[in-house]
């Protein structure tokens, strides 16, 4: 990162802890629901553990931000100015944050996410700075967590092919190569020059650089429940902005493209399914 990315994540950070702050004491925003995994150094056990702490078996998780909010997660947005920064997590006062840039694909986004969340329940007791090996961990984390073992076995026919990694990456709204690591590594695809025919084949088709046969990006459900709300009341985002005294342009970067308009009122009384 250049020095002022550095300064626009780190800024992003503080604003997002003020901005979280302000809606809970406005609005009833799930606790957060987090194991403490830090003890655990098998990534894909800490996967299989954190399922199994919140009872959702090996089913594909239909929305990720939706479910770390339903979690206690204070999820939010980075900005353009921080292109180079892919995410980013930390705990505060008891509550776990993560921004995501959203200006990358729908898919990269969730992996991210799951990544995150990799380094919350694994990591929270330690300096994550500059360490490859707790990456490499967090990356294990998201790929068991979004992609169980059991789960992809029974959906991946054999042999694997490009045009099946297309189809059955959806139901995990995981990118092409996110699953075909997944494979390798679970070696369903057990031969290098297989693996390497694959990755040939799918860069060729365009999915190097991103995803032609993509899914629908995901949007907060807690973000989208205060705005609306505050909405129904006649309080806009610049009110908002005013009142914690802060440029509209940063507050609408920590929610861009987390939010959408339209649906029914909402109460002060948020609950997150």
């Amino acid at each position: 990162m250049s020095a002022q990315e550095k300064y626009a994540a780190t800024s992003a950070g503080q604003l997002g802890v003020q901005l979280a702050t302000w809606a809970e004491h406005r609005f009833n925003l799930p606790d957060p629901d987090l194991p403490d995994l830090s003890y655990q150094n098998d990534p894909e056990r800490a996967a299989l553990e954190a399922r199994q702490y919140w009872g959702i078996g090996e089913r594909p998780i239909g929305n990720m931000i939706g479910f770390l909010e339903s979690k206690g997660v204070r999820v939010l947005s980075l900005s353009e100015d921080t292109a180079n920064v892919n995410a980013f997590s930390f705990w505060r006062d008891g509550k776990p944050y993560i921004f995501l840039n959203n200006f990358k694909t729908a898919e990269s986004s969730i992996f991210d996410s799951a990544h995150e969340l990799g380094h919350l329940l694994l990591h929270c007791k330690g300096d994550l700075r500059g360490d490859r090996l707790l990456e490499r961990e967090a990356d294990g984390f998201a790929g068991a967590f979004l992609m169980p073992a059991n789960d992809v076995r029974a959906r991946v026919d054999r042999p694997v092919t490009s045009d099946i990694i297309i189809t059955v990456k959806k139901k995990w709204r995981v990118s092409a190569f996110a699953l075909l690591h997944r494979l390798w590594r679970m070696k369903i695809v057990s031969t290098e020059h297989h693996y390497r025919s694959l990755c040939i084949d799918l860069s060729r088709r365009g999915y190097r650089s991103g995803e032609p046969v993509g899914v629908d990006r995901e949007i907060s459900t807690v973000w989208k429940q205060v705005f609306s709300s505050l909405w129904n009341e006649k309080i806009t985002k610049d009110d908002v902005a005013k009142e914690l005294n802060i440029p509209i342009d940063e507050l609408e970067g920590l929610v861009a493209n987390m939010t959408a308009s339209g649906g029914r009122p909402l109460t002060r009384t948020l609950s997150v399914v």
